[in-house]
């Protein structure tokens, strides 16, 4: 399975409004038989960013189409104490980064996938995730 970052889906999801493909719909077309995860983080990124919208009801519509085909990826028990010790890791080699982004990356740890995502830089402090580009 490859985890997909919230950056990845909202590329797609413009790539879907332009009707217009982009780098993202030709990523996702190479690993058609991949199977995809998605966290629950990135899930509540993707909504909250659909509260904020001009026409809520039709973002949360059309991330909910999106979302529909990709697994939903939930913390399993030993969650918390890896996002723990990543945390401490990444606070001892002095390096920043954001709750949500540890989160996301946790989650893809947790079942040893790598992550799809435009934010190379903000997951590259996190050790052992393998990071996956499109762009």
């Amino acid at each position: 399975m490859i985890h997909l970052d919230t950056s990845f889906l909202i590329d797609l999801l413009r790539e879907q409004s332009r009707g217009a493909a982009g780098p993202a719909t030709a990523w996702l077309d190479k690993e058609a038989s991949t199977p995809l995860g998605a966290s629950l983080f990135v899930h509540c990124e993707l909504y909250a960013g659909a509260a904020g919208a001009a026409h809520p009801a039709r973002e949360q519509e059309r991330i909910r189409a999106l979302l529909a085909s990709i697994a939903l990826v939930l913390p399993s028990d030993s969650f918390a104490a890896r996002y723990g010790a990543t945390l401490v890791h990444v606070q001892r080699t002095s390096k920043n980064i954001s709750t949500m982004d540890l989160l996301i990356a946790t989650a893809a740890l947790e079942e040893r996938a790598p992550l799809v995502t435009a934010n190379r830089r903000h997951f590259s402090v996190v050790p052992d995730l393998q990071i996956l580009s499109y762009r």
